[in-house]
C-alpha cells in the first residue's frame, strides 16, 4: 500500500533530546515520511547531527540523518511538517511561531495542550477533534499534540468503558520509568534502591487531560466529560514502560468477562485505515496475575500496544486493574506519528495518499 507513494518531508524541533531522539528512531525507515531536517539549540547548532549529541536509542543511527547540520528552531526548515520534542520551557513559543509561518507543528511538548482549539490527541479515541485546527488562527498551518504519557495508557483502557458503561470516578497512581525524566534526567543516587513520591505538574495533567481527550467536540472546542480523576505519580527505577494502577466507578453495572471482552474488541481509525504505527490491538488483556510487567511487555506490537491485566473488584469504587504503555513511543513520540500518519489519511497533511 506505500509502494508508489512519495515520501513526505520532516524536520524535528529538539533533534537532539531523548524524545527527539527517538522520533528519528521512529522515523528513520518510515514509508511515508523522511527527516530532511533536524533543529535544536544554539550549541548544537551548525554541527552535523551525529557529532552533536549522544545518540541513546537501541539502534544504529542512519548515515543520511548523521550527516544532517543541525539548524536552528526557526521556521526556515525545508519542509511543511515538523515533530516537536522540545522542552516545554521553549517549546510554546517556538511552537506558535513555526505554526503561523504555515508549517504543520505536531508536538509532544505539553505547552499548547489545553489551548481550547487544540487537539490533545490519540488516535484511537478522538480522531474526530482534528476538526479543532480549522479554527486555529494559523492556517495553512496548525498545532496538533499528543497527551502526557501516562495519560495515554490510563484515556485507551477508560475509553471502551466510558463508551459503554460510563465512568464517573477514577483513581490512578503511577510508577513511572526513568525515561521519562530525559537525558540525563534523575540522579542514580536518587533513583536507586528508591521510589520517588513525587514528579512536577504530573498530577495535575494525568487529573485534567483525559477530560479533554474523552469529552465531545463543540464546534470550535471540545466540552470535557465529567469524568472525577484522582492521581498519585511516582518515579521508579524502571528504565522503560509506566505503569498505572487504576480503579474505576462505572455509570452502570458490568461483568468482569464483559469489560474484558470490550477491551480486547477495541479498535480505532488507526486500525480500520491500516497505519504503519498503528498496533493491531490497541489494548492487550494479560490473563496472568502477574502481569503486565514492563520487562515483558512494553515493546508488543511495535511498543504502541497497551497492557492492561489484574481486573478484580475493587471494594471501594466498582472495578481496579493494571495497565502499561511504552512511555516514549505510545507514550510521546510513536503517539505522534501515529497522529501524523492519521492526519495524512484524513488530508490535514498534504502528500500522495496511502
Amino acid at each position: 500500500m506505500n509502494k508508489f507513494m512519495k515520501k513526505i518531508p520532516v524536520g524535528i524541533l529538539g533533534a537532539t533530546g531523548m524524545v527527539g531522539q527517538k522520533f528519528i528512531e521512529l522515523l528513520a525507515h518510515h514509508p511515508w515520511f523522511e527527516v530532511v531536517a533536524v533543529a535544536a539549540s544554539e550549541r548544537s547548532q551548525g554541527k552535523k547531527y551525529g557529532d552533536s549529541m549522544r545518540w541513546m536509542m537501541g539502534s544504529s543511527l542512519p548515515d543520511s540523518i548523521a550527516n544532517l547540520v543541525v539548524q536552528p528552531c526557526q521556521p526556515s526548515l525545508p519542509c511543511q511538517v515538523v515533530f516537536s520534542g522540545l522542552d516545554s520551557s521553549v517549546a510554546g513559543e517556538i511552537e506558535k511561531n513555526f505554526a503561523q509561518a504555515g508549517y504543520i507543528v505536531i508536538s509532544n511538548s505539553r505547552n499548547h495542550r489545553m489551548e481550547p482549539q487544540v487537539p490533545l490527541l490519540i488516535p484511537e479515541i478522538n480522531s474526530a477533534h482534528l476538526d479543532l485546527v480549522k479554527h486555529q488562527p494559523y492556517a495553512p498551518g496548525m498545532i496538533v499534540t499528543n497527551p502526557n504519557c501516562s495519560v495515554i495508557g490510563l484515556a485507551t483502557a477508560l475509553k471502551p468503558l466510558m463508551d459503554r458503561w460510563g465512568v464517573e470516578q477514577a483513581h490512578v497512581v503511577t510508577l513511572q520509568a526513568i525515561s521519562g525524566a530525559g537525558y540525563p534526567g534523575v540522579p542514580s543516587y536518587d533513583i536507586l534502591d528508591n521510589v520517588i513520591p513525587f514528579i512536577s505538574g504530573e498530577e495535575d495533567k494525568v487529573e485534567t487531560e483525559p477530560l479533554k481527550i474523552l469529552g465531545s467536540l463543540q464546534e470550535d472546542r471540545i466540552q470535557p466529560c465529567s469524568l472525577r480523576m484522582s492521581a498519585h505519580c511516582n518515579r521508579v527505577a524502571v528504565m522503560d514502560g509506566h505503569m498505572a494502577c487504576l480503579s474505576v466507578k462505572l455509570r452502570h453495572p458490568a461483568q468482569a468477562e464483559e469489560i474484558i471482552h470490550t477491551w480486547q474488541n477495541f479498535v480505532g481509525e488507526p486500525q480500520k485505515l491500516g497505519l504503519p504505527l498503528a498496533p493491531q490491538y490497541p489494548l492487550i488483556y494479560h490473563f496472568d496475575d502477574k502481569h503486565p510487567q514492563p520487562k515483558l511487555h512494553r515493546h508488543l506490537d511495535k511498543g504502541m500496544s497497551i497492557s492492561i491485566g489484574r481486573l478484580r473488584p475493587c471494594s471501594l469504587l466498582d472495578w481496579k486493574f493494571a495497565i502499561l504503555s511504552h512511555n516514549t513511543i505510545r507514550g510521546a513520540a510513536g503517539c505522534a506519528i501515529l497522529n501524523a500518519e492519521l492526519m495524512v489519511a484524513k488530508g490535514y497533511i498534504p502528500g500522495e495518499k496511502p
